[in-house]
Formats: structure tokens, sequence, C-alpha cells
């Protein structure tokens, strides 16, 4: 290893541990404290959700032209097409069938639509006892995936959980050490292999340890080849079978990480990994950080799959277990 990159590794991990450090101190102060989602989703709610409540405000009577900008804003919002059709199909049905024709009564019919997709899912995390919970994720390489399960280690280990890490993104070396390092200074244990090793060997090694150490909570990651199609369905493929034949017929979760900011590239990538692996639901990082948000609905609505955690923030206490009805009133009211 040259100089260039001992410095270059240096310097990462030092960014790394300064960032631990940082979610560790508030860990005792934000756990326990209600995230104000409200206030952490001002840019969608003055970016798309202001936009869509004037479309109607700003009307005195229904016609054609709402639908009309009413899928633009949809559509440039990420919701995506299937399902801005398909809210625009039972607006105009609703509308019409209860012979509406006051904006203000129109835009409470498309809220109750929007928060229907939401609401029908079962966004919650069911931890068993005297069992261990997998949690497998995936997810292509800059969405967070690598944080996100740090973040999930420290939130499980300060609820008293045993939790275990399993490094199953062999091909990045980079993906490895940061791990080590969230494992390090989470205080919890971490199964890895040496580079380049078979991703499914890892996962079976940390399940063996998770049995002999009687862990609660086994996080594994993956890796995020997503350019490489084939590559990744054999790998995860094998992965799902080593699980399967370590914990038998018991549920457990494969959770997809989505940066909010991509927008309908987040969409595409959900349908890419959703047609190579059975995920069970989706976390969206960053929603903080976007004016749009659409994809909260999309993606949950188009692959019918929950969304279990959102990010809104940097902090520990902000990547937190998703409410369906919480969201909701946060981004209408």
């Amino acid at each position: 290893m040259g100089l260039f990159d001992k410095l270059f590794k240096k310097k990462e991990t030092e960014e790394i541990e300064e960032q631990v450090d940082k979610e560790k101190e508030i860990v005792e102060k934000e756990e326990n404290q209600k995230v104000n989602i409200s206030q952490r989703l001002t840019k969608s709610k003055e970016g798309f959700f202001s936009k869509l409540k004037n479309i109607f405000t700003s009307k005195s009577k229904v016609d054609d032209s709402i639908y009309e900008e009413l899928e633009d804003l949809l559509l440039q919002s990420d919701v995506g097409l299937n399902m801005t059709t398909n809210l625009i199909n039972q607006l105009e049905k609703e509308v019409k069938s209860n012979k509406v024709d006051n904006t203000e009564e129109v835009y409470e019919i498309l809220k109750r639509l929007m928060s229907e997709f939401l609401l029908s899912q079962d966004s919650k995390i069911y931890l068993k006892d005297n069992k261990i919970n997998v949690i497998l994720i995936v997810g292509v390489n800059g969405v967070g995936k690598t944080t996100t399960i740090g973040k999930l280690a420290l939130k499980y280990k300060n609820l008293g959980k045993k939790v275990l890490l399993g490094a199953g993104d062999t091909f990045r070396a980079a993906a490895v050490e940061q791990l080590e390092e969230w494992a390090k200074r989470a205080d919890v244990d971490i199964i890895k292999g040496r580079e380049g090793a078979d991703p499914a060997s890892v996962v079976y090694d940390t399940l063996s340890r998770a049995e002999a150490t009687k862990a609660d909570i086994v996080i594994i990651d993956t890796a995020g080849r997503l350019h490489n199609k084939a590559n990744l369905m054999r790998e995860l493929e094998k992965i799902n079978n080593i699980i399967k034949k370590k914990i038998g017929e018991q549920e457990y979760e494969s959770l997809l990480v989505i940066d909010g900011t991509t927008g309908q590239n987040g969409l595409n990538q959900a349908k890419e990994f959703n047609s190579v692996t059975d995920l069970t639901g989706f976390i969206v990082t960053k929603l903080d950080g976007t004016a749009k948000g659409g994809i909260v609905f999309s993606v949950s609505e188009e692959l019918k799959k929950p969304i279990k955690f959102i990010g809104l923030g940097e902090k520990i206490g902000d990547l937190i277990e998703f409410n369906a009805k919480d969201f909701v009133e946060a981004i209408f009211n």
C-alpha cells in the first residue's frame, strides 16, 4: 500500500470515527424522544405538498385543468407513472360519482386516497424473543447502507438487544472497514471474511456465531453491484438459501436502502432489486433533504411492500421506524 493510499485510508477511518462518536454522544438524549417529523420534512412540505394544495386552493371550480396540473406535479415529484395514473383515475371517479364541485373537497379526497396507499401497509419490525432475528440489508453503493446498518446496530443495542453484524459486502474493502468501525464503536460483534471471499460463507459464519452466542439480532450487509444483475441475483439467492437453512421457516427482513433524494432512480433500483430478491420492505434515507418526497408513495404502492424505516437527519435518533399515520399527518397538516 502506497503512502497516498495509507493517508486516504487514515482520513477515511478518522471521518468514520468522528461520525460514530457524534452519533453515540446523542444516543441517550435522542433515542427516547419522538422525532418531530413535520419539522424535519420542511423541504417536502414547502415543495411538493405546498404545490399540491395550491393546485386546489387557486381554483374556484373543478375542471380538467386541475387533473392536468395534478398529473404534472405528481410525476415531477417522483410519485411515478403507475401511481399517478391510478390516483387521478380514482380521484376523477369519486368526484363524478359524488358530484363534488368544491375544489377544497376534491383536495380532501386526494389526501385520503394518497394516505390509503401507505396506511394499507404494515411497517412494523416484529422481533421474536429467544430467536435469531435476521435483517438482510441490500442496496446500491452510495445510498448509505453501511451508515444505516451502523445506526440500526446502535439503536437495537441501546434497546438492550445483543446485536451481531455480518460483513457480506466482501467485494468492497472500504465497506468491510467502515462496518468494522461501526461495530467497534457500537460495541457489537462483527463477522467478516477476507477480501473477495464468498459472501454466502460470511453469512453462514455470522449465523453460526449468532447461534453460539445467542444473539438477538443479526444485521447483514450485502454488495450493491446492480450493474451486474446476473451475479447479484446468484449471490443474493445463495445468501437467502443460507439464511433459510440456518433459521428454518422463520421469517426474516430483507430491506432495501434507497436514497430519498434520488427520486425516480431510487424507484428503478427498488424494482430491479425486487426482481432478484424477495424484499420485505424499504429504508428511505435523506428524506429531510428532498423537496419532492413522492418516492415514499410510489415505492410502497408500485411494489406492494412497506417502508420500515425513514432517515430524517444524520443523528442516530433520526433513523426512525416508519409510522404511516404520523407521516401522513405531518405532510398534509
